[in-house]
This record gives structure tokens, C-alpha cells and sequence, in this order.
């Protein structure tokens, strides 16, 4: 029975699908083939049943559970790929191309080289690719990356202290936007709110569904109201400990908890209560009152704005158009 399998290759977030009709287990290596070629990954999950699933294209199967051959391949391709890193740094240095290397990686039958580069723009490496070629005798791949993914590959420690979440557990990159770190009421400092890729951190994404939904308790910034009968002005929150921060008429700055905001707002409310009304008119009463109105107001005539009819003005032009028809 074909099952599913999730596989994970160089200790990176991101995971692969694979069918597979073998019996494997968490934990264990697994030979696949995939664009690059043939690769070592490891089930990061037990297998699941295909039928669960609603796939669109066909899964590539899983070649092998690994053996220690395989393993000891691996690990020879790793020390191989360090020398072969320095080899190809040289090389670049002396062609005096603007790229940095960042990485290589061998696929596990060592049928091809692949290097990981960054740049501001495009470079022709034709020439460099010759020079390669005639030193690694297989196929070679020159691959450039984003700043995003170089974090990724070389990893690191985040601001946090912690290990770099892209390097240890995120999959795939998410959306971030400036309008994330506004809505944790975060000081926009760009050096700041940047990871060690110099984007935008990723973790302004984790909790800033959390931040919506607590926001919606507070009053908005800027909003104007009146606290123990004084005018006031929002001028902060702070949603993790649940204070309101605004300025009186004196431009004093207070803070007080969410809970003492609202009550007080309550009591306000029932104090400057206005008076109920007096029993509104009925729609009768009122249509009399209009017609009473209309009979009170005095009739005026529009002035007529059409110009007086002048019949001097109209024989004496029909004597003119008679005189020049006579002389023709």
C-alpha cells in the first residue's frame, strides 16, 4: 500500500513529500531522487495514509531506506564539499567577480557540485564555470540566493539569543509587513525590527493575530473622552499589561489599567446622561403644523426673468431685411 512520507534534508525547516510502499519509521534515513539528484533525507514523521490526501501531482518514490554506505558517502561529500568551497573561493577572487560564496553541496553519488552565492546583480560566470569544470571534472551548479536565504543556509542567533528560526524550524518564509510591527505598537527603528538578513524579523508575524484581537478591548490611539471629569486624550496602550496611557487639559500623563478606563467610562456615561425628552409628535401633528406653516408664509411671485417683448425693435428689423432684399 502506497503511504506518505515527509522528508527533511540538511538539518533545514523545510520538508518534502514522498510516496513510498516501504515499512520506515521517524527518525530514519531515506535515499530519494529529487531535481538536484540523488539526496540523503531523513522522515521527520511517521507515514500517512495517501488516501488522506487531496494531491494534484504525482509524488516521486522513495528509492531506499539508507544504509551505512550511504551514510558513510554522506559524510565524505561533507569534508569534500568544505575543500571544494575554498577551491572555488580562490577561483573567484582571482577572476574578480563581484560574488560571495556562501556554500557548497555534493548530491550523494557525487555526480554533481553545486555552489550558493549572493550578489547585487547579475554576473556572467561563463568563464568561471570553464575554470570549475576543468578542476572538479562533474556538473556544476551555480545557484544565487536572496539575503533571506543565506540566513538560512549559514544560520546564526537572533536578537532573542536564540538560534535563527529560518536556520532551525521555519519551513517556508512568511509575509512580514511594516504594518505588523505598528500593530504591536512597535517603535519603527528599522535596525531594530531587522533580522541578521536585514529583512524584516519573521516573528512580527507570530503574534500579531494575538495583537488584533487583544486591540479590540482598548480604545483607539487619538480617541477623545472624558476621565474623572476631565478631558483626556489616548495617547498609548500597553495590551500586555493592560494599561491606558492619555493626557489631561493640564498635559499631565497618566496611566491606568483597561478595567478603571471602562468603569469610569460607565459612570460618565450615567452621570452626563441628558433628560429624556417629551413625548415626540405624532406624524398627524406634524403634517398639520407643515400645512399651518405653508398658510402662514405669504405668497410671492416669481419674478418673471424673460425679456420684455419689444415689438418696435422686431418691425424695425423686418424693414431692414426688406430694404437689403430690394437693393439685391
Amino acid at each position: 500500500m502506497e503511504r506518505l512520507a515527509a522528508v527533511k534534508f540538511n538539518n533545514v525547516g523545510k520538508f518534502y513529500y514522498f510516496s513510498t510502499t516501504l515499512d520506515l519509521h521517524k527518525g530514519d534515513k531515506v535515499v530519494v531522487e529529487t531535481i538536484r539528484g540523488l539526496e540523503l533525507g531523513e522522515m521527520i514523521s511517521e507515514l500517512k495514509d495517501i488516501s488522506e490526501f487531496k494531491l494534484n501531482a504525482e509524488l516521486k518514490p522513495i528509492k531506499r531506506k539508507a544504509n551505512r554506505a550511504d551514510v558513510e558517502v554522506y559524510s565524505i561529500n561533507k569534508i569534500k564539499a568544505e575543500k571544494s568551497f575554498e577551491i572555488c573561493k580562490d577561483i573567484i577572487e582571482k577572476s574578480g567577480l563581484d560574488m560571495r560564496l556562501i556554500n557548497c553541496e555534493y548530491t550523494l553519488d557525487a555526480s554533481k557540485v553545486i555552489f550558493m552565492y549572493t550578489a547585487d546583480g547579475r554576473v556572467d560566470f561563463r568563464e568561471l564555470l570553464k575554470k570549475l569544470a576543468s578542476v572538479f571534472k562533474c556538473r556544476i551548479e551555480l545557484r544565487q540566493v536572496g539575503p533571506r536565504d543565506k540566513a538560512k543556509i549559514v544560520g546564526g542567533l537572533g536578537t532573542c539569543g536564540m538560534p535563527l528560526c529560518c536556520n532551525s524550524f521555519l519551513g517556508e518564509f512568511d509575509g512580514v509587513s511594516i504594518n505588523m510591527a505598528k500593530n504591536q505598537l512597535l517603535a519603527i527603528n528599522i535596525d531594530k525590527i531587522s533580522g541578521a538578513c536585514g529583512r524584516l524579523l519573521c516573528c512580527l508575524k507570530y503574534e500579531d493575530e494575538a495583537y488584533t484581537d487583544l486591540k479590540k478591548k482598548f480604545p483607539r490611539i487619538g480617541t477623545r473622552t472624558t476621565f474623572e471629569g476631565h478631558h483626556v486624550k489616548v495617547t498609548g496602550l500597553n495590551v500586555i499589561s493592560g494599561l491606558v496611557k492619555f493626557i489631561d487639559e493640564d498635559n499631565s500623563v497618566r496611566f491606568v489599567s483597561l478595567e478603571e478606563f471602562n468603569k469610569n467610562q460607565g459612570k460618565e456615561k450615567r452621570e452626563h446622561r441628558p433628560p429624556r425628552e417629551e413625548k415626540k409628535a405624532t406624524n398627524e401633528e406634524k403634517g398639520h403644523a407643515k400645512k399651518q406653516s405653508k398658510q402662514e408664509k405669504p405668497f410671492k411671485k416669481k419674478p418673471n426673468k424673460r425679456k420684455p417683448h419689444n415689438k418696435q425693435n422686431r418691425n424695425r428689423k423686418k424693414e431692414n431685411v426688406k430694404n437689403e432684399s430690394r437693393s439685391h
